[in-house]
């Protein structure tokens, strides 16, 4: 059956309205549409929104199958709500030629619930000392607009101004893990209070924000686009700010962990809450969340960080920095930014599909709910509060900083194209 009918939906947390797909299209929206020769899903005022964008998951594959794979990090997104995931290029091999952005573009195809973009590294191997074939991904079939050694900072000054320099040309947008090697060497957790009581290596929030002032000032001074991945700390917030005040071409995101999470859970010494940039302040986590309501952080983006039990399950010091967070993140930002009163659901779909989906250059994604745009939807019971088991996630990792926590909303259904990929909220 081509039709579909979604009745009753709040758009955009508007009010009830029905939705009609026809294909891969929506054929209309307003009220009392006829369901005449439709399969009808009873929204009962759920809300829906276009599909969500995801500017930074990790797919792992090529190289880390035991992390995750496209198949199953694509079946996490669409689990989450998301109909297109751009996936970093930290694998293995490193994806810093045509060959293997085609390699995870061409699986993506194959395998995916949801979109695949794959992401360039900006440097040969993420070494930080040559480019990579920038060019030559941007012209292959994954058509690449985006490159980033996300996991590794592009500290030279030098190789970040060509890159900027370079994806100029094709209107592509470097991204910047911000952390200066030299002030994070043997870093733990966030510098501050806490890691002092630990003991444990400090991360100083002056390793990021110095990254990202030079950034910034490259970017104008080659007027080139440079965006910020993980953006965690206050200060990170007011350059940014003042960036985009001198009209500086930059954007940001901030992940939902750093939304809701501080570094006093680190006390607990357990290793799901490592992550990289480490988990910070309370004045962190309300200023990044006045920054994404005020659109100086762009996007939310979940840094998707799946590791196997092993890399996890054992001493602070040992484990992998990094957290799983394609099938949680929409719940987290309801809590901390639509709950609060922060950001109603238009701007939810501004921060977690249009704007992502712009920056990315998503084709297709990030559309308006109306008629003649592609039928990329979510559906969200909002009305719903339930613990959080990862036994039930599609990913192949089960590192989640929020097992047991109780969390609102669920994502019932996801369309790409006009094809469900979760209905009730089950993965077909």
């Amino acid at each position: 059956m081509s039709k579909i009918l979604i009745r009753g939906a709040k758009v955009l947390g508007g009010e009830p309205q029905d939705v009609l797909i026809d294909g891969a299209v929506i054929e209309a929206v307003g009220t009392n549409l006829p369901a005449e020769g439709a399969e009808v899903v009873e929204a009962d005022g759920k809300v829906l929104l276009p599909g969500l964008v995801d500017l930074h998951t990790h797919l792992r594959e090529p190289g880390r199958e035991d992390s995750e794979t496209v198949l199953t990090g694509t079946r996490a997104a669409a689990s989450g709500g998301f109909t297109a995931v751009f996936a970093m290029a930290n694998t293995f091999p490193v994806a810093d030629t045509a060959g293997v952005v085609e390699q995870v573009w061409r699986l993506g195809r194959e395998y995916g619930y949801c979109d695949v973009r794959p992401i360039g590294a900006v440097t040969v191997g993420l070494e930080g000392r040559k480019l990579a074939e920038l060019g030559a991904m941007h012209e292959s079939a994954a058509g690449v607009t985006v490159f980033s050694d996300d996991g590794k900072c592009v500290d030279d000054a030098v190789i970040m101004r060509r890159a900027l320099e370079y994806v100029k040309a094709f209107g592509g947008v470097v991204a910047q893990h911000a952390q200066e090697p030299r002030l994070t060497e043997g870093a733990q957790m966030n510098e501050g209070i806490v890691s002092a009581e630990l003991g444990l290596g400090g991360w100083p929030a002056v390793a990021e924000e110095s990254i990202i002032a030079r950034d910034v000032l490259l970017a104008e001074h080659v007027g080139s686009r440079v965006h910020i991945c993980h953006l965690s700390t206050a200060g990170s917030v007011e350059i940014v700010r003042w960036a985009k005040s001198r009209g500086i071409d930059v954007t940001a995101e901030v992940t939902p962990h750093h939304l809701l999470l501080t570094d006093e859970l680190v006390r607990t010494y357990n290793p799901v809450y490592k992550v990289n940039p480490p988990l910070r302040t309370e004045r962190d986590v309300y200023a990044l969340r006045e920054a994404l309501a005020d659109g100086t952080i762009d996007i939310v983006a979940t840094d998707h960080a799946p590791h196997p039990h092993e890399d996890k399950d054992c001493e602070w010091a040992a484990a992998a920095m990094g957290m799983v967070g394609l099938e949680t993140a929409l719940s987290v930002v309801q809590e901390t930014m639509v709950d609060t009163g922060l950001i109603d659901w238009a701007g939810v779909a501004d921060r977690m599909s249009v704007n992502p989906a712009r920056i990315g250059q998503a084709q297709g994604h990030g559309r308006p709910v109306s008629a003649g745009e592609p039928a990329n939807l979510t559906l969200v019971d909002t009305a719903y509060r339930g613990s959080v088991d990862p036994a039930g996630f599609a990913s192949r990792s089960r590192n989640t900083p929020y097992e047991g926590r109780e969390l609102p909303g669920r994502v019932t259904h996801t369309w790409l194209r006009g094809k469900a990929t979760l209905v009730d909220g089950k993965l077909t």
